[in-house]
């Protein structure tokens, strides 16, 4: 199978055009350093099946940080059969010495001009036919984001294929016709991002502004949300009582109590959620593809800099808001050692999409719809702040030796398709979730929860609550009762199952699962277990990345010790605290 492979600068637009191209669903977004690791899809290119390949963003073939290792390395060890080599329209004097470079590999080579659209509305003139004759390479132009010039790059593809390496150019020759083919008017420049940067990048100003967007967000998200997930609940509730309960009836009650206590109780309380999860992605997706994400991580380099982090460091932590795997991965565009690993140890803390599932349903429960916002936006700046009390402990231990390079982008508005794609690929995650660890993990509860024969479902003489209570010494301090440090056990595996495992442990699903958590628990108990559950140990999934990442077994363990006790810590000092004020109130 012939192998192309999509080069450039980051931000270039290759996740945008490998998606467009092969209807995958690369994650992509305004803001440089998604792509970190090697994505591929096949491609029909005119008569055979051909495997396009999106590398990580590069700005130099000799840089040596990890996501510029994985470039060199697969075009050493990997030959491809043509490389396309992706140039933003509006800046194409700044990729001279990277496409000189890339002529160098000995490999057929086609140029795209991305991004056409911003170039035409800069009023910058690209002479396609006299660039592609001056460096005698195939060159067209596209627009990934709006589909436009694919056809011409299809065709560029195919003849690519079948043509001869590239001939050497040097940076000067590559200068010299971009300057003959390339016409940009003397006043060209983001005008309206310009303006819209002295207020959203106002010294003073910026920071708040940043945190009241977010704080719409949460309102937006609850606001809209709320009524869709109770409409998701009363939907699953009515398949439960109207259909499965009367397809289940000849069951014997073991089994009965297996698929419907266990199986969807567990399942439909977790998807009852999903609308909120779907529109606090979609909301974050507009706030990243828009490009503010990159001048948060401006706004916020010099504070991270006090405790040893930069900007690319808090980008990591907000990409850590999806989920942490990712974000982990997203730290080889980090240079320093030392920062990569601090960054490391701090992002388990963002708060997650997991982790938001299981604070919309306590939020829901114990706290009213004005207040929810402000709840869950307390969340995540402890989230935050955990991750900076990290960082100042250890950034004697991983000290940064890099300096802060990030490039703006200009703003841009996403397309209806890409927010439709990330709605997409919040559904499909969940759904990949949902038959992977939370099946499992609300079936393992159920078993615990009813065993041995003979106990009572959900007493303390099941296994469940022997363990709950062997472990209630460590969490009664905290508020936390045996219930709730069971979902907890269990959310090591998988944040997900913490939901799924109460509903199997209170034998309820939906508003009975909401009730019967208001019944068991006060508001100061319920923001308590939300701080355990925002903190400790991250997930199997994240401490596997951990230990691959960087390939050591004391650092992963470090990553898995502290979180939890500091967890625990500040669990007891909030429970302790709020208790002591409300009782002398």
């Amino acid at each position: 199978m012939k192998k192309i492979v999509l080069i450039g600068m980051p931000n270039s637009g290759k996740s945008s055009l490998l998606n467009r191209l092969t209807g995958s669903s690369a994650k992509v977004g305004n803001w440089p350093g998604l792509t970190v690791s090697v994505l591929s899809a096949k491609l029909i290119v005119g008569d055979q099946m051909a495997q396009l390949i999106d590398l990580p963003g590069i700005y130099d073939l000799s840089g040596f940080s990890e996501d510029e290792k994985v470039v060199t390395t697969y075009l050493n060890t990997q030959k491809p059969d043509l490389i396309v080599f992706m140039m933003n329209a509006s800046q194409a004097d700044r990729q001279t010495t990277l496409l000189s470079q890339v002529s160098a590999c000995g490999v057929p080579v086609a140029i795209v001009m991305n991004m056409a659209d911003e170039a035409h509305a800069l009023g910058i003139t690209i002479k396609v036919d006299a660039l592609s004759q001056k460096l005698g390479l195939p060159t067209c132009l596209l627009s990934a984001k709006y589909g436009q010039g694919t056809e011409q790059l299809q065709k560029l593809m195919r003849e690519g294929l079948k043509s001869g390496p590239a001939r050497t150019l040097s940076p000067a020759e590559v200068e010299h016709a971009l300057k003959v083919s390339v016409e940009v008017p003397a006043q060209a420049s983001h005008l309206l991002t310009e303006r819209i940067d002295k207020v959203l990048l106002h010294p003073w100003l910026g920071l708040p502004i940043f945190l009241g967007v977010m704080l719409l967000l949460f309102e937006g998200v609850f606001s809209i949300g709320k009524p869709m997930q109770d409409a998701m609940s009363w939907f699953f509730t009515n398949v439960r009582t109207q259909a499965l309960e009367p397809l289940f009836s000849g069951l014997p009650q073991l089994l009965q109590g297996l698929l419907l206590d266990g199986l969807y109780n567990g399942v439909s309380t977790v998807a009852s959620f999903v609308p909120l999860i779907i529109l606090f992605f979609l909301f974050l997706g507009v706030v990243e593809d828009t490009g503010y994400l990159s001048r948060a991580a401006y706004l916020m380099d010099a504070l991270m800099s006090k405790f040893g982090m930069d900007g690319r460091s808090f980008v990591m932590l907000l990409m850590g808001f999806g989920c942490n795997v990712p974000a982990l991965m997203g730290t080889r565009v980090i240079r320093s050692k030392g920062l990569r690993y601090l960054t490391m140890l701090s992002i388990p803390f963002s708060l997650c999409s997991a982790r938001l599932q299981v604070f919309v349903l306590f939020i829901a429960a114990m706290f009213t719809t004005e207040q929810a916002p402000w709840v869950l936006f307390s969340l995540y700046l402890v989230s935050i702040a955990m991750a900076m009390l990290t960082s100042l402990i250890f950034k004697n231990k991983y000290v940064n030796i890099d300096a802060f390079v990030l490039e703006i982008p200009p703003y841009r508005w996403p397309t209806f398709r890409q927010m439709v794609l990330k709605g997409w690929q919040e559904v499909r995650n969940f759904l990949l979730r949902t038959t992977r660890f939370i099946m499992l993990g609300v079936l393992l509860i159920w078993v615990l929860t009813n065993f041995p024969q003979g106990a009572a479902a959900g007493s303390s003489d099941t296994w469940a609550g022997q363990l709950s209570h062997w472990m209630a010494p460590l969490f009664n301090p905290l508020g936390i009762n045996e219930q709730l440090t069971i979902a907890l056990v269990f959310g090591f595996v998988a944040k997900e199952v913490v939901i799924g495992a109460l509903a199997v442990i209170y034998g309820h699903e939906g508003q009975a699962l909401i009730d019967a958590i208001v019944q068991n628990i006060d508001w100061i108990s319920a923001y308590s277990f939300m701080l355990f559950a925002l903190i400790y140990t991250p997930c199997v999934s994240t401490i596997a990345t951990i230990r691959s990442e960087t390939k050591s077994w004391a650092f992963t363990a470090l990553s898995v010790a502290w979180p939890m006790c500091v967890a625990w810590l500040v669990s007891f000092m909030f429970y302790q605290t709020a208790t002591w004020v409300h009782l002398h109130a």
